[in-house]
């Protein structure tokens, strides 16, 4: 759709941290009260990729571990997280030596082996991560076994998608609760931008997540 002020087929640059209210609490326009919270610029993106992954709804980053991390972040002390074991690199750091620190508990597992997710399994498992195809080993995973196992045990899977795209792989129609991408790679294209998206299946999540 064009930009609704000025008709601009392509979606200006929207650069300002504040925005004018008439009176105090009452956005001119939507949820435009601050820059941090809502800026059209970003909602254009995060429509898109929840466009592309068929989700009911897009959230943008600054990179793909603070996507991860924003998911992660969602348990609390005592929660239990499975993830492939050849995951991204940085992630697996992110998980051993930051959110660890904050009680919350991590298992490695091959993920291509459905047999070990399901043994990996814990009544405390909130959340199953995949990578499919993995980097830089290009391993795969069964998404709709794992969302079954996942899901069976009351944990949420999340797929980091961003090999393999939403040309090649929607994982929300497979059964994943998030789809996570760097968007420094296959989204954006260039080498010149950093920045990580979550495309979401139900809008519950996706407003738990925003907030």
């Amino acid at each position: 759709s064009p930009e609704p002020t000025t008709g601009a087929i392509m979606t200006p640059i929207f650069q300002t941290s504040t925005y004018v209210q008439p009176a105090v609490g009452e956005p001119l326009q939507g949820s435009y009260d601050y820059g941090r919270t809502a800026n059209p610029t970003r909602e254009a993106l995060e429509a898109s990729i929840a466009a592309l992954e068929n989700g009911s709804r897009g959230i943008a980053f600054s990179s793909g571990l603070a996507a991860i991390e924003a998911i992660v972040k969602r348990l609390s002390a005592g929660d239990h997280v499975v993830s492939e074991e050849n995951t991204y690199g940085g992630t697996t750091r992110m998980f051993n030596h930051v959110l660890s620190r904050f009680g919350i508990e991590f298992s490695y597992v091959d993920t291509r082996d459905s047999g070990a997710i399901a043994q990996a399994l814990r009544p405390n498992t909130k959340l199953v991560h995949v990578e499919t195809p993995t980097n830089p080993m290009m391993r795969l995973c069964d998404l709709r076994e794992a969302a079954d196992l996942a899901h069976d045990a009351g944990a949420l899977l999340s797929v980091d998608n961003t090999f393999a795209s939403p040309c090649n792989q929607r994982p929300l129609e497979i059964g994943a609760d998030f789809v996570v991408h760097s968007s420094t790679k296959y989204i954006n294209g260039h080498s010149d931008v950093i920045g990580g998206l979550v495309a979401v299946r139900e809008e519950a999540l996706a407003e738990e997540l925003f907030f």
